[in-house]
């Protein structure tokens, strides 16, 4: 990792003091240090990071801003020590707040995407704050990496065979076995909304199913949208509609993210890991608007628009998750635009029928700074996805509560499963923050990484 978290002080590591705003005074810095700080009007802003020199002009240690609230992604500012720190040996000089946290920050702070340009950051050894649960730290740093590499690599580089290597690195590093399901196979085994989706791609569509964990123990079945590009189909997106659509798999990324947290921890769960990965194209077999797709649940589904594909390839995975009944199942999306009307690029928004669920999730984001929001599945607007030709509607015509209804649209393919949740993602940072920089980004799954380890962890 770019910033090695340690768990011993080197005689040459330099002090971190953390400053409350308004409290410089009783930070209990030397004089000399103290009177730096008020030349450069440092005051314990939240946030900020100020280096303090020695006599001799070398560098002493640094000053750093402690959050005044604790919300938000406030538990992670101390990402911003990974940024602006010199390089070298630093220890905190006083205890600090949620401390585990504080140390996630200090890690995914340091995080650069250099695959195709660019250098990574300096190489900075903090020992982990007092208190802190540092393999931890690591393990979730470690997952968010790998879910901020996947969401940042452009197509070319990761379409569906691509992700599906990906998905096959992770399983060999843990020990899970995968099977997948590729081309016209898919029509063969019953995924024939996968398939159409998917069929216009040099790159053949595919469902990547991993598994791990004891056949007894709880099940728990992660289901992520794998559309590693979306051109919109035939109902063509405009050019800068298709900037960002590398991400459109940004849900198959978060949950190979959270997979890698639970084995990494040995969770005791039998683990199952569903992604429908696909790239939308354009040729002359894609699938039309107006065209009726038969589900693999069997209800059949009239297309009012191909750029309403995710929710399709999630019904068909969904289903095949459904037909084993998990004791718990989430899926995790970056299916519609609405989500962010709603709520922005940092929340995300979640949906489920399950009030208790719903509580465990609401805590665990706050606990673990990773925000989110429940939004309701409005019953009445289910009869919205109405067709007069087929069972359903893959879109509605008015426009309105367009994450709900897709997430009621979904919430038809899942019948026994005992809880269930749907997160209409994002998937990326469009400006940078403390603890990453703009680009891919892992959403919620630092809050599910919380509840999972709660209900299954040692």
């Amino acid at each position: 990792m770019p910033v090695e978290l340690t768990d011993a002080r080197s005689a040459t590591s330099k002090p971190i003091h953390p400053v409350t705003k308004g409290r410089l005074d009783e930070a209990g810095l030397a004089a000399a240090a103290l009177a730096w700080a008020k030349a450069n009007d440092f005051s314990g802003q939240p946030g900020r990071v100020l280096v303090v020199p020695d006599a001799d002009g070398a560098v002493a240690g640094a000053l750093f801003g402690v959050p005044e609230k604790d919300n938000g992604f406030a538990r992670l500012a101390t990402g911003a020590l990974a940024r602006d720190l010199p390089e070298g040996d630093w220890h905190f000089a006083a205890t600090i707040a949620n401390p585990t946290q504080a140390a996630v920050g200090l890690l995914l702070g340091g995080y650069r995407f250099t695959r195709y340009a660019g250098k990574p950051g300096n190489a900075l050894r903090i020992v982990a704050p007092d208190g802190a649960d540092g393999a931890r730290a690591r393990r979730i740093a470690e997952a968010v990496f790998l879910t901020r590499d996947l969401v940042n690599t452009p197509t070319n580089d990761l379409g569906p065979a691509a992700l599906e290597q990906a998905a096959r690195a992770l399983a060999r590093k843990h020990g899970a076995s995968i099977e997948t399901i590729v081309g016209d196979d898919l029509l063969a085994r019953n995924f024939p909304m996968i398939h159409a989706v998917g069929r216009a791609s040099t790159d053949a569509p595919r469902l990547i199913d991993m598994q791990w964990g004891p056949p007894d123990a709880p099940r728990v079945t992660l289901v992520g949208k794998g559309v590693c590009f979306d051109t919109g189909g035939l109902d063509i997106k405009p050019s800068s509609g298709m900037l960002l659509m590398k991400k459109d798999m940004g849900g198959a990324a978060n949950v190979l993210g959270l997979a890698d947290m639970v084995m990494a921890a040995g969770l005791a769960v039998r683990l199952r890991v569903l992604i429908p990965a696909v790239e939308n194209s354009i040729a002359g077999n894609a699938f039309r608007p107006g065209d009726v797709l038969k589900s693999r649940k069997g209800p059949t589904v009239e297309i009012g628009n191909t750029d309403a594909e995710g929710r399709l390839v999630l019904a068909d995975a969904l289903a095949l998750a459904d037909e084993e009944a998990p004791e718990l199942m989430i899926d995790m999306a970056t299916l519609t635009g609405a989500a962010r009307v709603a709520v922005g690029p940092d929340i995300a928004p979640f949906y489920t029928g399950d009030d208790g669920l719903a509580a465990e999730i609401a805590s665990a984001a706050a606990q673990a700074g990773d925000p989110v929001w429940r939004l309701p599945l409005w019953a009445p607007y289910d009869e919205k996805l109405a067709s007069k030709v087929a069972d359903m509607n893959n879109v509605t015509s008015d426009g309105f509560a367009g994450s709900i209804t897709a997430a009621l649209f979904l919430q038809r393919f899942v019948e026994k499963a005992k809880a269930w949740s749907h997160f209409d993602i994002f998937a990326w940072n469009p400006a940078p923050r403390a603890h990453g920089p703009a680009g891919g980004e892992a959403q919620a799954i630092r809050a599910l990484e919380h509840l999972l380890t709660a209900r299954y962890g040692s």
